[in-house]
């Protein structure tokens, strides 16, 4: 396992006195990890519930009153997940929604306070759309097709919160990999029935973070001035031939079978050419930029730390 020194910059920064968290989207894998790494050190996390007991439903537009009086920061994590449901019509409307609806009365009762709370909120790399061997980092442009306009209104729905006066940070998560969640549960079984391979051409590129560095850049961004966009991806990504047979070795599975493209859109649909058949090459720039560390860079080390924990 490859090991690297946390800096100073990412422990709580001294002086700092405990914070009174609010989280959307809790329930989930980041938001699960972030509450449970505030709470060990001495901070204060606070779910935003759905459903029984709700503190707020964003399809209707309602907040319980005073829901989110005394917090220092919301951190914004709701949103459906992209790559669970075949894209109908129907469903894009729902991963629209579910973020769109979801940060606007967010950001509404920010521009209420009368001491905005810092937003931290998810982004994606979707936002760069296909860009073949292009390196991307956070000055570069948007892309094309679903998942691009998706991040781009829903990004400048995030950033409104700057209007309201609250510091505002950004970030765009490349594919999070944890073994309890996520995508990679998803990317393991055809590997544990022996028929791992490719997807397609396998030229197009994946780009990855371990979900303990996200916690590390959502800790960072909590105590740190950091403000505007930051791509949350390791700074080395990889092919998909490359995770593949990163995966393969980790498992120790064999890879021989390619998956042709007209079989992903069989099983999956149209979100394939997205989702499976095109990537981006992201860089963490601005993160790098102002010495974050990442604890692991180099696929192969990761995959093992996350499998094997070692």
């Amino acid at each position: 396992m490859q090991t690297v020194t946390v800096d100073q910059a990412q422990r709580p920064v001294e002086g700092v006195t405990t914070m009174r968290v609010a989280i959307t989207g809790a329930s989930g894998l980041v938001g699960k990890a972030l509450a449970a790494r505030l709470t060990a050190e001495g901070h204060q996390a606070v779910a935003l519930r759905r459903g029984a007991d709700a503190d707020w439903d964003p399809a209707t537009g309602w907040i319980k009153p005073g829901g989110l009086d005394g917090v220092d920061a919301i951190v914004h994590l709701a949103g459906e997940s992209i790559g669970t449901k075949r894209w109908s019509a129907k469903r894009k409307a729902e991963l629209r929604s579910s973020r769109i609806d979801s940060t606007k009365l967010i950001v509404s009762e920010i521009a209420k306070m009368a001491t905005p709370p810092a937003f931290i909120a998810a982004s994606a790399v979707g936002f760069y759309g296909d860009r073949a061997d292009e390196a991307l980092n956070e000055s570069s442009s948007k892309g094309t097709g679903f998942l691009s306009d998706l991040v781009q209104e829903w990004e400048a729905e995030l950033l409104k919160a700057q209007q309201a006066g609250a510091r505002t940070v950004v970030l765009r998560f490349g594919v999070i990999l944890d073994k309890d969640g996520g995508a990679l549960p998803q990317m393991l079984l055809p590997f544990k029935f022996g028929a791992g391979g490719r997807l397609g051409s396998g030229r197009q590129w994946f780009s990855w973070v371990v979900l303990e560095d996200v916690i590390s850049a959502i800790m960072r961004s909590l105590t740190s001035e950091m403000s505007g966009v930051y791509n949350v991806t390791a700074p080395e990504p990889v092919t998909n031939s490359t995770l593949t047979k990163a995966l393969g070795k980790v498992l120790k599975r064999p890879t021989p079978f390619p998956v042709p493209p007209f079989a992903l859109r069989l099983v999956i649909g149209g979100s394939a050419d997205e989702l499976l058949l095109s990537g981006q090459r992201v860089l963490p720039k601005r993160l790098l930029d102002d010495g974050f560390t990442f604890r692991y860079t180099d696929i192969s080390s990761a995959l093992n730390a996350v499998l094997k924990g070692s």
